[in-house]
């Protein structure tokens, strides 16, 4: 019988606060890890690879895994032959599940270039499964939950650009997000229509937030001035502003405003 760990000092460090729940801090090796503190215990992410470190079959994981048998019967000509089976399925669906308890962690430490990476990577699985799973009940089983993870991936592109303060790329994300998921294939599934709403809405939320906090670009500032010279009858400053306008709208790359 191996020797027991008592683990209440660790613990004890490290006190439970669902406000303060996740860290980054530093393995023996001294590579980077993710731990998440519960209620009951300390759980351990790897930030890079596969979450829990493991390598099925000497690969990153077990989507690269399937992927690159899919690869190879392209290079022969025999796609058709590719399928997922139940148990190739049940695998990507548990390994799903591991990434998505790390991007949920990463997101919440604001660490959006490795959210998107996992979002888009489970995305990956989606259209996997989606397309060679053997049974018709796997191609559909994650396809209820794709709005909620084309939001989660939309959300940290549009804050990792927010932080560069390029708000129009950031509504360009979070517009196309909302575009995707409004053109989703209907579901008869109770899960599949809440997600789908739940995205939608906080998803236009934060467009509205971007739009809101845009910086004026300099066509918008004047066509604002001119409209306020117009309100208080300041119609020789109105035209000097509109002859500004004409002019600004004919330099090449001016967009005109909404």
């Amino acid at each position: 019988m191996s020797e027991s760990f008592d683990l209440r000092k660790v613990l004890k460090d490290w006190p439970y606060d669902p406000e303060q729940d996740a860290r980054l801090t530093k393995g023996e090796d001294g590579r980077d890890i993710l731990q998440v503190r519960t209620p009951m215990g300390i759980e351990q992410y790897e930030l890079d690879g596969r979450p829990d470190g493991e390598k099925p079959h000497g690969m990153e994981s077990w989507l690269e895994y399937q992927e690159e048998k899919l690869r190879r019967k392209k290079m022969e000509g025999r796609e058709i032959e590719f399928e997922l089976k139940p148990r190739d399925c049940a695998e990507l669906f548990n390994e799903g599940t591991l990434y998505y308890f790390r991007y949920v962690r990463l997101f919440q430490l604001r660490d959006w270039t490795r959210t998107v990476r996992d979002t888009a990577r489970n995305l990956r699985v989606f259209d996997l499964v989606h397309r060679y799973a053997r049974r018709e009940e796997d191609k559909q089983y994650l396809e209820k939950w794709r709005a909620y993870i084309i939001r989660m991936k939309a959300s940290a592109q549009a804050m990792m650009a927010l932080e560069k303060n390029a708000h129009e790329e950031a509504l360009a994300a979070t517009n196309q997000a909302i575009e995707q998921i409004q053109e989703l294939d209907e579901i008869d599934d109770e899960t599949f229509q809440f997600e789908r709403e739940r995205s939608l809405s906080a998803l236009r939320d934060l467009a509205e937030q971007i739009q809101k906090n845009r910086p004026l670009s300099e066509l918008e500032k004047l066509e604002k001035q001119m409209n306020t010279a117009i309100e208080r009858q300041e119609f020789e400053r109105a035209a000097q502003l509109r002859d500004k306008i004409r002019v600004l709208k004919k330099e090449p790359g001016t967009a005109t405003s909404p």
